[in-house]
């Protein structure tokens, strides 16, 4: 795909997503099983949203983040992961590292790799990946998608470890 038919799809979901809802939405998550840790469903859409930009944790919880693109878009137009960072990191600023091709089709950049507490691989539609997750001190954690674009949209959101 060239750059300009990327740069065109980029600009309808932009636009798309200029005509969509927003909610302020926390995570609802599964009541844990006796098994294993509890599971937060998390979804990506084609207008670049999150269902949830708000998960809560408690210090020292065992939970599950399950993330599925909903969308039907091609992965290399619109995938979409779910990368955790580091509290304090700075979103933004990694969003901007992610685009470059040094990042590569992970959009993780190197040059930041030490902020990611987790990532999910990138998903094209309908599919679904999982990532385990255990804060040991509270904070406010920011995740993201970090497909290009996806960020400057709003597909980010706040982990609350307390």
């Amino acid at each position: 795909m060239n750059l300009k038919s990327l740069l065109a799809i980029a600009l309808v979901a932009l636009l798309a997503a200029g005509c969509s809802k927003t909610e302020d939405s926390k995570a609802v998550a599964a009541p844990a099983a006796a098994s294993g840790p509890r599971v937060v469903q998390l979804t990506g859409n084609d207008a670049m949203k999150y269902n949830l930009n708000t998960i809560e944790a408690k210090v020292g919880e065992e939970f599950k983040v399950t993330l599925t693109n909903v969308g039907t878009m091609p992965k290399q137009a619109m995938g979409h992961n779910f990368v955790v960072l580091k509290a304090g990191s700075d979103a933004a600023a990694f969003s901007v590292a992610a685009a470059a091709p040094a990042a590569g089709a992970e959009h993780i950049p190197p040059s930041l790799a030490d902020q990611v507490i987790a990532h999910t691989k990138m998903l094209g539609p309908k599919e679904a990946d999982s990532v385990t997750l255990k804060f040991t001190e509270p904070g406010e954690y920011p995740y993201l998608c970090s497909f290009p674009a996806h960020f400057q949209v709003g597909m980010k959101g706040v982990i609350i470890v307390k």
